[in-house]
Order: C-alpha cells, then structure tokens, then sequence
C-alpha cells in the first residue's frame, strides 16, 4: 500500500486519539488539552484536504485494516462521495470549534472536547465504512458523543429533550440490530460490497425476507435523517441545545440521507429483485412534506434556534425528494444542495448564538428589543443565512434549487417536487422576513426593560462570517461545485465499480 492508501485511516484514527488524550488533560491543564482539541482538527481537516484532492483521479480505493482483505476484515472505502462529506465535516467541525473557543461555550463543561472528537470520529467512520456492521458501531459512536453534547450547559428542558432523543435513538438502534440480523441470516455477510453481490443472487423464497430487512433498514436511516413522520424528536433537540452544538449537529441528519445514498443503489439497487429500490413508493411523500413542514416551523417559529431547527427539517425534506428519484441527474442536484444545506442550517445556529449573547434577557425571542451593541452586523448575518437556508439568489441555495428542479423535471412526480419547491421557498421567505424584522429592524416599545446584557467583542461573529463565505465561494465556483457532485453521483449510480473496488475483479 502506498502512503496516500494509508492516509484514509487518518480521519478516523486522529480524533480516537485525540478524544482520550483531551480528556485526561483537559480538567488538570486546559491550556494543554486545548491544544491537543486544536491540533486534532487541524490534522484531521488536512487529512480531509489531502483525501478530497487524492479521490479526484476518479478512483474508488479500499482499505483493509489489519490486512484482512474483503469480506472478512474491516474495510474503509474511499469515493468522491465519501471525501466530500470528510472534506465537509471537517470545515464544519473546524469552524464550530472556534466558535466554541471564542465564546467560551467549551467552558460549561470540561467533557465538551473529548465529545466533540468522538463525535468526529463517529462521523467520519459512518462515511468511509465499507460494512453495514461497522456503520453500526460508527452510528452509535456518534449518537453517544451526542447525548453528552446535547446536555453540555445543563438546563431543565436541555434535560427533557435529551431524554426523548436518547430514547427514540435507542428505538432507532433496535431496528438496525435486528434489520443486520436479516441480512446477515440470509446473506451470510455484511460487507456492503459483498451483501451487493449476494443479494443479486438470492432465489425468490427469500425475497420476502429481503424487502422486510431493506424496509427496516431504510426506516433507521429515515429516522436519523429526522425525515416525515420519523421527524418528531429534531425541532425541540436542536432547539433546546446549545446553539454551537446544534451547529455540529447540522450535519448529522445528513450522515442518515447519506446512508441511503451509499446503501440504496449499491445493495437494493436493480438486482435486488422485490427489494429493488425499496424506499421508493414513501420516500417522495415523505421528502414533501418534511419540507412542507420545516417551512411551515420556519414561519410560526418563536424564537431564532427553533426556527434553525425547523429549517434544517426543511433542507432535509428537499433533499430527499431529489434522491427519491434515484437517477444520476437528480442524485448530483441533492448531493450540491446537502453540502450547501449543512453550512447554512450551521450559520442560522450560529448567528443566533452571537444575537441571544447581546440581547441579554430577550435572548433568541422572535421580539423586538432595545437596541444592541452589533445589532447591524448580526442582522446582515441573519439575513445572509436566511437567503442560503431558503434558497434565494445570490447564494447557494439557490443554486442547489435550481439544479433539484431542472433534475426532477420530467421524472414521475415532478409537478409535486416542483410546487412543493417553490411553494415552500415562498413560505420559508415570508417566515425569515418576519423573524427578521422583529429581531433587527423592529422598535421596542418605550417601555421595555433594557437590555441586561454586557458589551461582546465582535470574535463570534467570525464563525458565521465564515460559514457564509464559503456559501457565497459556492456559488461563485457552481460549475466546478456541480461537476463534482456529478461525477460523485456516477460513482454511486454505477455499483459495479464499487464492487470491484472493494473485493477485486473476480468478483
């Protein structure tokens, strides 16, 4: 194996290590763990770089740990898919630590940097693994990392929401055990190259069997994405958070629509007999009214974190409806809006954070309030985020937009896609545009109380600053951006490749 080969472990092994080593230094020597917390994402975003860069030959390279080849050893599988999602969930994690350094948001607990990098490692795990076993184990890595970042800073309701998330993802957790119970007994494997390989070939007395396993497994995916009507637990957990992990957490319903991607066309694609495209018939339905209903939060929402919350519900029911087609053309739209969709549900977490820190006592209440020390830089953040989460032009989402309707267009359904797009960009508009002007334009009434809240130096509006550059970055690079998400689309539309990739060519 050649050093690039070896390198695709760097994402997972860095943060394995990183997490333990913070946490035996962080409560004795903060200033050491904090270091070791920074160097941990510095290495792993030059993994990620350095990864993006190598899966640009068009490859599809497999790693077997410990030498055990395919399907009996441990394999980690390197696409274009995979290295963007690395490439994303690094620039996120980055720019989200910073924050956290900056406003002191790591200070509520000496625990926050060794979650934040098992979290890290769940993440990234759940991308490149080539086994249904080991994005498990990745799943459940990443969730237990939640559960103690989504308590970080204590608070009754924090508590109350925190319960039903543990306990819908412990359901969640259940139903996969028991679908790789079915896979594994009628396939005798769990390696996603070989399971492909095997259920092609499974006679019709299993067939059954089959569809009952690809439904519950599709199921659990649904319930991570948070999508229709698995979606109950996501508007109060996000918005009951703290917004700097809430911004983490934009990313992780995305780790669920990307397990439907990695495992639809590759296991229960065309061969798969009955199973064939499983999710198919309930996953359009439930992509339109996800995005029907994160509007809809987004509009009557009270304060700026539930109505972040809600527009992340919004992004993932438009993305499923693209991947609900599953053709190349509108699996590359969903892919460019995903990307697009994780950094702008992360700006409205994180704009509404510096906002809450300056308006004291009114915090993140979709009411006016006595003016603020930099209320103007914040309401031009806020509005940035609002164009990007609702897909208006000149950023990315509109893009993204654009792209799901020219794709869809054609394809059985699209006069459903289509009017729920534009119908529910209209409504997540006229919500915005009412947040808006309350929070930042709005006069208080002569007798409101003033604002309790000390002076903040302006450092924390530098996560978001940066988080919107890159949008705006994507729209000015849509072409390369779209020719990427493309070519990552062809990847996953034609298994054969993967396949060959990860157990040779004799198979």
């Amino acid at each position: 194996m050649s050093a690039s080969d070896h390198l695709m472990i760097a994402p997972v092994i860095v943060p394995a290590i990183v997490a333990p080593v913070a946490m035996l230094s962080m409560r004795r020597r903060r200033a050491l763990g904090l270091s070791v917390s920074l160097g941990g994402c510095a290495a792993t975003l030059a993994a990620a770089i350095a990864l993006f860069g190598i899966a640009q030959d068009d490859a599809i390279r497999s790693y077997a740990l410990g030498a055990w080849s395919a399907p009996f050893g441990i394999v980690l599988v390197l696409d274009r898919l995979s290295a963007t999602m690395l490439l994303v969930a690094a620039i996120l994690s980055t720019v989200v630590w910073v924050h956290a350094i900056v406003t002191g948001a790591d200070r509520k607990g000496w625990h926050f940097h060794p979650l934040f990098h098992f979290q890290l490692l769940g993440i990234n795990g759940a991308f490149l693994t080539g086994d249904l076993f080991n994005l498990f184990v990745f799943f459940e890595v990443l969730l237990i990392a939640s559960y103690g970042l989504m308590l970080h800073g204590q608070g009754a309701l924090r508590l109350k929401a925190g319960v039903a998330y543990v306990v819908v993802n412990i359901v969640g957790s259940a139903l996969f055990l028991v679908a790789l119970g079915l896979l594994y007994g009628l396939t005798a494997t769990l390696n996603m190259a070989d399971l492909a390989v095997r259920v092609a070939a499974l006679g019709r007395e299993d067939q059954g069997l089959l569809r009952i396993a690809g439904l519950l497994l599709t199921t659990v995916f649904a319930l991570k994405a948070a999508a229709v009507p698995l979606h109950l637990w996501l508007p109060r957990t996000y918005a009951a958070t703290m917004p700097v992990v809430a911004a983490l957490f934009a990313i992780m319903t995305k780790v669920g629509v990307y397990a439907m991607i990695r495992t639809v066309p590759l296991v229960f694609g065309a061969s798969a007999g009955a199973a064939a495209w499983v999710p198919a018939p309930w996953l359009l339905p439930a992509g339109i009214m996800g995005a029907i209903i994160g509007f809809v939060g987004v509009l009557v929402a009270r304060g700026m974190r539930e109505q972040a919350a809600f527009a992340v519900l919004a992004s993932t029911g438009t993305l499923l409806m693209p991947v609900a087609v599953w053709r190349e053309g509108a699996l590359a739209a969903a892919l460019y809006y995903m990307v697009q969709a994780i950094f702008a549900g992360a700006a409205l977490f994180l704009v509404a954070d510096a906002t809450m820190r300056r308006r004291g006592q009114y915090a993140d209440a979709v009411v006016p309030s006595p003016r603020f020390a930099g209320q103007d830089a914040a309401g031009l953040l806020y509005l940035a985020a609002a164009i990007a989460a609702v897909g208006l032009p000149p950023l990315t989402g509109f893009v993204g937009k654009l792209l799901i309707l020219d794709a869809s267009f054609a394809v059985p359904g699209w006069p459903a896609i289509w009017a729920t797009i534009l119908g529910t960009t209209l409504i997540g508009v006229v919500g915005f545009a009412r947040s808006g002007s309350s929070l930042f334009w709005k006069t208080a009434a002569p007798d409101a109380d003033p604002i309790s809240a000390m002076p903040r130096p302006r450092a924390d509006f530098i996560a978001p600053a940066t988080l919107l550059i890159l949008l705006a970055a994507l729209t000015v690079f849509a072409g390369w951006a779209a020719a990427q998400a493309h070519a990552a689309a062809a990847q996953v539309m034609a298994p054969g490749r993967y396949i060959t990739a990860v157990l040779g060519a004799a198979r």
